[in-house]
């Protein structure tokens, strides 16, 4: 946005001096046309002056003028040409910053766009953080009742202390493995006496 900014003021101090530029343009142009209008008047005046022969002094006068006024021509054509030139030069100026604002805001845009989809994503994966979060949560509490069954049913057996305190995971195991056993070692003796 201050890459615009900067752009826009950049082609609003151009575009005033083009049409500063171009005013001048006009001036000289005006310049020209009144010392061509001059100049016709004083050839008109020598033409006069031819005809009628008189005033030499005045004859030579006007043509020292009118020589000054050829130069005076010239020059302002040779101004006009500069000025054409830096108009020229001006356009190109304008017409590529304009380039740069439209591509300025095209990058704009495309960010904005990617922004969007970053925003877009990142509420998604949000919402399936809570969902995760949810389940997490439902999948704890149901191993939890299940670990507390495990721990009732294995210490509610025949010939097993109740814990005095909070077990570890290897403890139960420990004292399943141990009814497991009983269970095998009984079910082999009474195997060996025949009873089914």
């Amino acid at each position: 946005t201050g890459t615009i900014s900067s752009l826009q003021r950049q082609l609003e101090i151009q575009e005033s001096q083009l049409r500063r530029t171009r005013s001048e343009k006009e001036t000289l142009q005006k310049q020209l046309r009144e010392r061509e209008n001059q100049l016709r008047a004083m050839s008109a005046k020598f033409c006069s002056l031819r005809e009628e022969r008189k005033h030499e002094d005045m004859m030579a006068a006007a043509e020292k003028e009118n020589c000054s006024l050829r130069q005076l021509v010239t020059e302002q054509e040779a101004k006009l040409a500069e000025q054409n030139k830096l108009i020229d030069e001006l356009q190109g100026t304008v017409s590529q910053l304009q380039a740069e604002v439209r591509t300025s805001r095209y990058h704009i845009q495309e960010q904005q766009r990617a922004q969007e989809v970053i925003q877009s994503q990142a509420e998604m994966l949000q919402h399936r953080e809570l969902q995760t979060r949810v389940a997490l949560e439902c999948l704890t509490s149901r191993f939890e009742r299940y670990q507390s069954k495990i721990i009732q049913a294995t210490f509610s057996a025949a010939g097993i202390r109740p814990p005095q305190a909070e077990l570890t995971d290897e403890e139960v195991l420990e004292a399943m493995q141990k009814i497991i056993n009983e269970r095998v070692e009984f079910h082999q003796m009474l195997k060996q006496k025949g009873i089914k």
